[in-house]
């Protein structure tokens, strides 16, 4: 195929996936368990999965002659009982690209199963942002990649710091770039990457799909970080500029009728506040990113360095009038996530970019701006805990790019 929808993502428990071969059926479900570190052993598979000893023995067989993960058969742990075999993704096994567009710059890297970046690369904007030329950009840069390995390579997945539709994988609102609004960024990307020659040890055409970053990084924390555990988890993330969010509900991302769900970062904090992109006033996206705390601060960023990375730091700056500014952004922010805590009632919120360094700053301040703004107040606090994965976001392509993958691993074979 030469793209998927923008959100193919799934995560529903394997005894409820029906099908007539079921061994075949449960390669998937097992496959995610393992990749995503729930069965590190057979014995915790064939718990996971509900079968007999032979049956997880069959998958897991099946699974090491394609490649994709390793048994080890030496004890695992002490104790009394038939040892289990350890399980683990194949360390030489195949790989993704993932791809992430920021406001300033383009990322790569080279992901394998469990979660793992083997490379990534981190480059300037093109001198033109229009939407091919830099869909280029990163499509050659992660083929470059590609190029470079002698693992199999079988597909890639694009972060984007917009929305985007399903299924047809239109950007609306592309504010950083001046974009057209519906450009469909799934089939220019699926070009160039068709343009751009992975090499040969790439699936032919290589499948590509593309979806809003703070999803993808939403998914990332999910399954790797973080949020590993959570019924109903929300991220809420402010990277180079701006704020998004994502929901994840019983391991699957919430992305509404049309893939435009949860912008978060266009919730009303402050209806006299500063002005957003969007045309409105004070919107969490206008009044937690990283020109918001300099704006607090009375401080001007260096226009030679990263806005971002300069905002981080003035968040741990001991400086009275920046703690006053970071108090200022992190009430603020708690409201942000009080409105959003009433209306979406998550068991976990994890912070990441900036919102994580005001975390960091402010903890029991965040903390009590929410209870008191939340419905339920203290008896209903909702954790809020620091992001856990790095670079998040790629993490999370690399996930869009496996996903056809972990719904049915033989299609891996397809390219061996």
């Amino acid at each position: 195929m030469a793209h998927t929808s923008s959100s193919p993502f799934s995560g529903a428990e394997p005894s409820r996936r029906p099908a007539p071969d079921r061994g075949r059926t449960l390669l998937g479900p097992a496959l995610r368990l393992i990749h995503t570190g729930q069965a590190p052993t057979r014995s915790a598979l064939t718990g996971a999965l509900d079968v007999t000893r032979a049956t997880a023995g069959a998958v897991t067989g099946e699974l090491e002659a394609l490649g994709l993960i390793t048994v080890d058969s030496s004890p695992a742990g002490g104790g009394r009982g038939r040892p289990s075999h350890r399980l683990a993704v194949a360390p030489a096994g195949p790989v993704v690209i993932a791809a992430q567009i920021h406001a300033d710059g383009v990322s790569v890297a080279l992901a394998g199963l469990g979660g793992h970046l083997v490379e990534a690369r981190h480059l300037p904007l093109p001198s033109a942002t229009d939407p091919v030329r830099l869909l280029r950009a990163a499509a050659e840069a992660g083929a470059e990649l590609a190029r470079a390995t002698q693992r199999r390579c079988l597909g890639i997945g694009l972060a984007l710091p917009n929305p985007v539709t399903e299924p047809d994988g239109t950007a609306l609102a592309a504010l950083h770039f001046a974009w057209p609004s519906g450009t469909p960024v799934a089939d220019l990307f699926a070009e160039e990457v068709r343009k751009a020659d992975p090499g040969p040890r790439a699936t032919t055409p290589l499948p590509s799909a593309v979806a809003n970053d703070a999803n993808l990084a939403a998914l990332a924390e999910h399954r790797h970080g973080a949020g590993r555990g959570a019924r109903h988890l929300l991220l809420v993330t402010s990277g180079h500029r701006g704020v998004g969010g994502a929901l994840v509900i019983d391991g699957r991302l919430h992305t509404g009728s049309a893939g435009l769900a949860l912008e978060v970062g266009h919730l009303t904090v402050d209806p006299q506040g500063r002005p957003c992109a969007c045309g409105n006033r004070g919107c969490l996206n206008a009044e937690t990113d990283p020109e918001a705390l300099f704006v607090a601060a009375g401080r001007t960023p260096d226009p030679d360095r990263s806005v971002f990375g300069q905002a981080r730091a003035l968040a741990a700056d001991p400086d009275p009038a920046v703690r006053r500014a970071v108090d200022h952004v992190v009430d603020r922010l708690g409201l942000g996530l009080a409105g959003l805590v009433n209306i979406l009632n998550p068991d976990r919120i994890v912070l990441s970019g900036l919102h994580l360094d005001l975390l960091a700053a402010a903890p029991e301040r965040l903390a009590a701006v929410v209870a008191d703004r939340c419905l339920w107040g203290r008896s209903g606090r909702v954790p809020i805990v620091p992001a856990q994965v790095t670079h998040a976001g790629l993490v999370g392509a690399a996930e869009l790019a496996w996903e056809p993958y972990l719904n049915d691993p033989q299609a891996s074979a397809e390219t061996r």
